[in-house]
């Protein structure tokens, strides 16, 4: 499913005309300067807005300049003076987006074109609630295979960001979410995202840090790993010092030493070789451990990944640790995936050949063909990017130099058909790996699927875990 710009409830009368409330279709917290070339419409006219901050009515031509934060679970106010008349209207809002921990080539960041155009009630301003205050009903189902079953030096968890979309629809605040997975006994260990879980971020308030720890012990439960974030751009033109760099991430550093996690999670080789070192003194201060992750189609033969490693390797330094998300590890593609791309109209040719031939060099051509050439759809052009990105093609074998540095690994998974063992054949070979050099770390589920499944993420994540469970329990017994 596409992370949702306009809710049903997004459109509503004010006094002096009408109000858009526009969600953030991105799964974490963003700066609003970030935030350009905003566009309404309203029954196709279009409809000059200002954005409502803090009390105050913002020209959207100088978002460039303020700076507060879009957090993930709030909704930009766009304020329009004109009067609409009971009833539905077809309403288009567009803007770009610029990601600023994500680098687009050597001169700035990734910058993303939105758009959402669909059919809204106009509601009455008084009605709208921020959160459900219905009370939840904590359902604590039995657990599958339990830890036990695994080396005792292996903590299973669960991420909390498998839970994305119920967090952007605000229907209940992050945190409780993020606390839900353990009292409903998903799992009793989790990993969170900074940007999702605290609104104080990138800077987490000693407020919301110890409020979410004490409620996590409450419930018989703890963080692993906070996911952090590197904003490596400033603005869409000024990067970062590297000192700069090193203010931004040290706030998410030391909330996750308070909150008594055993350190972040950053990509692999985003810090560099300098900020790591000018984070070493911090490290080891909090006494907590900087992840690097690595996923997807990264390699070991690519320049800048080896050269990363091998600093790592010189570092030899417990706190700088790497993380491994087996989405590295794809022996073909979730069937759910390509049936989106069937549905988004791709070319059946190359989805039969996805479906057969995913790691043929020629079908990697095939996708860079389709995607220079201008003939992915607009419908399915984000979703067809994880080709490129996010579904890799190595072997366990390959992985082989990080497995001593390695403390942490996410069981990355789209879907839940195992068919030829598409889901449980990763688990058990970094499985079998960890055990051969003595691991001792979190494995964590990660759900990467919610982008384009409406799956229940409790009862998809329960699953995923007890699949798991009993595919690392079978590896890590040595073989006779």
């Amino acid at each position: 499913m596409a992370l949702p710009l306009l809710l049903d409830d997004a459109l509503v009368a004010t006094e002096s005309g009408f109000a858009l409330r526009v969600s953030l279709p991105w799964i974490r917290s963003m700066p609003l300067a970030g935030v350009t070339d905003l566009a309404v419409h309203v029954d196709g006219s279009p409809a000059p807005v200002t954005m409502r901050l803090d009390g105050r009515d913002v020209e959207p031509a100088v978002l460039a300049a303020e700076p507060g934060w879009w957090f993930i679970q709030d909704r930009l106010e766009l304020r329009g003076g004109r009067m609409l008349r009971p009833g539905a209207h077809d309403v288009a809002v567009s803007f770009v987006l610029v990601v600023p921990y994500l680098q687009a080539g050597p001169s700035g960041p990734l910058t993303l074109p939105f758009r959402a155009e669909r059919a809204l009630d106009l509601g009455d301003a008084a009605s709208v609630r921020p959160y459900s205050t219905a009370a939840r009903a904590i359902v604590r189902e039995p657990e599958g295979t339990s830890q036990d079953d695994v080396p005792g030096e292996w903590t299973i968890s669960a991420s909390a960001f498998n839970w994305t979309p119920e967090v952007i629809r605000a229907e209940r605040p992050a945190a409780d979410i993020a606390v839900g997975v353990v009292e409903d006994r998903v799992a009793s260990h989790i990993e969170i995202e900074a940007g999702q879980v605290w609104r104080s971020f990138p800077e987490p308030s000693d407020a919301e840090v110890d409020a979410l720890r004490e409620r996590l012990a409450a419930a018989d439960g703890a963080v692993t790993i906070v996911g952090a974030s590197l904003d490596d751009w400033a603005s869409a033109t000024r990067r970062r010092t590297e000192e700069e760099r090193l203010a931004f991430l040290v706030p998410q550093l030391r909330a996750a030493a308070r909150l008594g996690a055993r350190g972040v999670r950053v990509p692999f080789g985003q810090t560099g070789p300098e900020l790591l070192r000018l984070a070493q003194p911090v490290l080891h201060e909090l006494d907590v451990v900087l992840y690097e992750e690595i996923q997807g189609q990264q390699t070991l033969d690519v320049p800048a990944v080896a050269t990363n490693l091998e600093l790592l390797q010189e570092l030899d330094d417990p706190r700088i640790r790497v993380l491994i998300d087996i989405s590295l590890l794809m022996p073909s593609l979730p069937p759910s995936y390509l049936e989106e791309l069937r549905d988004g109209g791709v070319d059946e040719d190359l989805v039969r050949r996805l479906e057969t031939e995913w790691r043929a060099p020629e079908t990697h051509q095939a996708v860079v063909a389709m995607l220079r050439e201008g003939r992915v759809p607009p419908a399915v052009q984000t979703l067809f990017m994880n080709l490129l990105v996010r579904f890799g093609r190595s072997d366990v074998a390959e992985l082989e130099p990080l497995l001593p540095l390695t403390s942490g690994v996410h069981l990355k998974f789209w879907d839940l058909d195992d068919t030829d063992g598409r889901v449980s054949r990763p688990i058990g070979d970094i499985g079998a790996a960890l055990r051969r050099t003595g691991f001792a770390g979190t494995l964590t589920s990660e759900w990467g699927g919610h982008e384009w499944l409406d799956a229940d993420p409790t009862t998809t994540t329960r699953a995923h875990l007890d699949l798991a469970r009993g595919v690392l329990a079978a590896a890590s017994v040595p073989a006779r």
